[in-house]
């Protein structure tokens, strides 16, 4: 024992780097808290870096006392704006550190095979972890999904049973169910898992990011330790829901990322959403959490894309009985110890952060540093490089340390935005022409003077008036091109070795537009940003000889006299197209334009018929004829409603043209008065007789009616044959009884 230590004494000393302080090495964070384990401070001109706490690295685990894993531990930096600072960090994992690994297991239905299998591996899972550390603990967590529908029957009875009939063994839906806290006691263990029985759900995927979210946040009841590798192995075989999902459920709360454990269960699993995947990695970064998703082949691809969301995670594939987890923990733990990535926190405004890994195979800088294939005890270094873009108002602080680790180095920074100089005191310096002293180089002028060398006397004014006169527009001063100097621009020179001119500095001749890569395409000069051509060409680079053969009309004008010739084209004035200018789609017809003019030149009547010559100076030649040429000609009705025919042709100009019209005009006969007024008496006439008879068929059709209406009834009286006792005859009539006839 006393070798080792003496051999281990031995390598600190010699790891050791010149300048760092001997009697202030420190081997665990108690003796960094006990005896401050201070630094050497190196300074420079122009940033200043301080190195505390820095130590050196452990090789073996403390049992009482926490490991040193990261060297330094905290670094001061002040910076100057936009000046990049680099410092070394170095990373030693130690063996035998400690490890936490909590088992996370479906117990959907279809897991009931993995179940079984997990109950009989406790001991080899023990087993496994003494191998990679003797500060080994575990823990037992398990999950289905949320109680509400779709996801879960919400039968009272199915709440109970969610499993098959003929499954004897089914415990009630739940959400997440922390079982064992981390514990070094196989016997515990066993006893738990032991205990599990299978549940079941509706739909394939599970709550899986809900039960991984409260196993990184409720770190009291998981039982994590402060220093220690977490590991969270979670075996499923199906996938996961993920923020938003709640919603078919009608839930609608978004995940919170808090702990909410009451009697190991998940008590908000129905009132809030599923976290989404970005909130399940943040949190499993910020508690230094490495997931180890051991699935069935079937979901491989699922998990190694949310793998790749998730710093520091692995994914391996279950057997069908899950039999192999053993061997799948260690070969996962082993890829994921064998890879350093150091990373950083949120970082401050303006601050940037790269890692250059000094290691084979690191790969380049970038905003993580990267080192594959590292083994226990080896000690790999990153160059960590840090600039501030602009001043900070106060002291700012982030966290830099490998993923999935809890030992953080902190560096606080600040910026260095005054100037320190060792001026002398003489307040009227010969450099500022007696009338100022010199500040950090510059000359800082008594009132009244300003310029560089305080040359510039401003009398009554002040010194903005002065600055706004090299303002052109109220833009930039001199153009961002010179000096204002007593109200004047001085202008810088270019590279070329020409100087920038004009009143503001506005000018210059090397940024005219180029043809065949050359200014003005050789054939002129650029003055103030324009090119002035020579006699012989033109175009706004000079690149075209001055011609006018391809603008020449077969009637010998040049673009018919509506546009200019430019670098032998046509440059049409709007409306006309190339390449002669000749026709106007979009201009409105002359037929209708001139049709008024046409009346007046023709028949000297209509509105323009008293001042015709001056109004319709654009019709420069007309004539009569008698027949108008084949083609459809124009029209328009003049003042007697008459049609007036007409061709008219645009000459060369914009506004030129020839007319032919057609002497006899198309005019309507007038009405025969005579014939209208007999019509209208005859039709008046005509009506009223009509009317008349229409009245009276109305009357006969009414007579009709009531005689038949009569007849009916009369038909329909019944008469009783009587005599009247009241009625006495006028006629008496006396029966001889002595007549016999004869």
């Amino acid at each position: 024992m006393i070798e080792r230590l003496q051999t281990w004494l031995t390598y600190l000393r010699n790891f050791t780097k010149p300048g760092e302080q001997e009697a202030a090495r420190c081997d665990t964070r108690a003796q960094l808290e006990e005896r401050g384990c201070m630094g050497n401070d190196i300074i420079s001109p122009m940033n200043t870096l301080t190195v505390t706490k820095n130590t050196a690295l452990s090789t073996n685990a403390f049992v009482k006392d926490e490991p040193i894993q990261l060297r330094p531990q905290e670094v001061n930096l002040k910076l100057r704006p936009g000046l990049p600072r680099t410092f070394k960090l170095d990373f030693r994992r130690v063996e035998g550190y400690p490890v936490d690994l909590y088992y996370l297991m479906d117990l959907s239905y279809s897991m009931e095979d993995d179940l079984r299998s997990i109950k009989t591996l406790g001991n080899e899972l023990f087993k496994a972890l003494q191998g990679i550390t003797k500060q080994g603990r575990i823990g037992f967590g398990s999950f289905v999904d949320k109680t509400v529908l779709p996801f879960t029957n919400t039968n009272p009875e199915k709440l109970k049973k969610p499993c098959e009939e003929k499954e004897l063994f089914c415990q009630p839906a739940f959400g997440y169910r922390h079982v064992l806290s981390m514990t070094e006691n196989k016997a515990d263990f066993n006893r738990e898992v032991d205990k599990q029985r299978i549940s079941g759900n509706l739909d394939s995927p599970e709550g899986t990011l809900d039960a991984i979210m409260q196993a990184a946040v409720c770190g009291d009841r998981i039982g994590w330790r402060n220093s220690s590798t977490r590991l969270i192995v979670l075996t499923t075989d199906d996938g996961f829901h993920m923020a938003g999902d709640g919603k078919l459920a009608g839930i609608l709360e978004p995940n919170d990322e808090r702990c909410y454990m009451d009697k190991q269960l998940y008590t908000k699993s129905n009132d809030m959403d599923y976290p989404s995947v970005g909130q399940v990695a943040s949190q499993l970064e910020k508690n230094n959490i490495q997931p180890i998703f051991a699935v069935t082949k079937n979901m491989e691809n699922v998990y190694r894309e949310l793998s790749r969301m998730i710093p520091k995670s692995e994914v391996g594939v279950l057997s069908e009985d899950s039999k192999n987890v053993v061997e799948l923990i260690q070969a996962a733990y082993n890829r994921l110890s064998s890879k350093v990535t150091v990373t950083h926190d949120a970082l401050p405004d303006n601050v940037r952060v790269t890692y250059t890994p000094l290691c084979p195979g690191g790969g380049p800088a970038g905003d993580k540093g990267v080192c594959d294939n590292v083994i226990v005890g080896e000690m790999v270094s990153f160059n960590v490089t840090v600039t501030a873009d602009e001043c900070i108002d106060r002291e700012r602080s982030f966290l830099i340390g490998p993923l999935g680790i809890k030992d953080k180095l902190k560096v606080s920074l600040s910026t260095r935005c005054e100037c320190e100089c060792d001026d002398p005191k003489e307040e009227n310096h010969k450099d500022c022409d007696r009338k100022g002293k010199v500040n950090c180089g510059m000359c800082s002028c008594n009132a009244g003077f300003v310029g560089q060398k305080c040359e510039c006397a401003i009398g009554e004014k002040d010194e903005s008036s002065l600055r706004a006169a090299c303002r052109k527009d109220n833009g930039t001063e001199c153009e961002g091109r010179g000096d204002c100097v007593c109200g004047i621009c001085q202008c810088y020179v270019q590279q070329g070795g020409s100087t920038y001119y004009g009143t503001h500095c506005e000018c210059e001749n090397e940024s005219c537009e180029k043809f065949q890569n050359k200014l003005c395409g050789g054939n002129g000069k650029c003055r103030c940003k324009i090119c002035e051509c020579n006699p012989e060409y033109e175009g706004t680079a000079c690149q075209c000889k001055k011609s006018d053969e391809q603008c020449r009309t077969p009637s010998g004008s040049v673009c018919s006299g509506r546009g200019t010739c430019q670098c032998n084209q046509c440059k049409c004035i709007e409306g006309y197209q190339r390449p002669y200018c000749l026709t106007c789609p979009a201009c409105q017809t002359p037929c209708i334009t001139k049709g008024k003019c046409i009346e007046c030149l023709g028949f000297q009547t209509g509105p323009f018929s008293k001042n015709c010559s001056q109004t319709c100076k654009s019709i420069n030649e007309f004539e009569m004829v008698e027949t108008l040429p084949p083609g459809k000609p124009c029209d328009v009705r003049d003042v007697e409603n008459c049609r007036v025919f007409f061709i008219i042709k645009q000459l060369d100009g914009e506004d030129n043209y020839f007319a032919q019209i057609l002497k006899t005009r198309e005019c309507p006969e007038l009405p025969n008065i005579y014939a209208i007024i007999g019509g209208s008496i005859a039709g008046v006439a005509l009506i009223g007789l009509l009317i008349l008879l229409i009245i009276k068929a109305i009357l006969y059709m009414r007579d009709v009616k009531e005689f038949r209406r009569f007849e009916n009834e009369q038909k329909k009286g019944k008469w009783t044959p009587g005599d009247n006792p009241l009625f006495m005859n006028a006629t008496t009539t006396v029966a001889n009884p002595t007549f016999t006839g004869e």
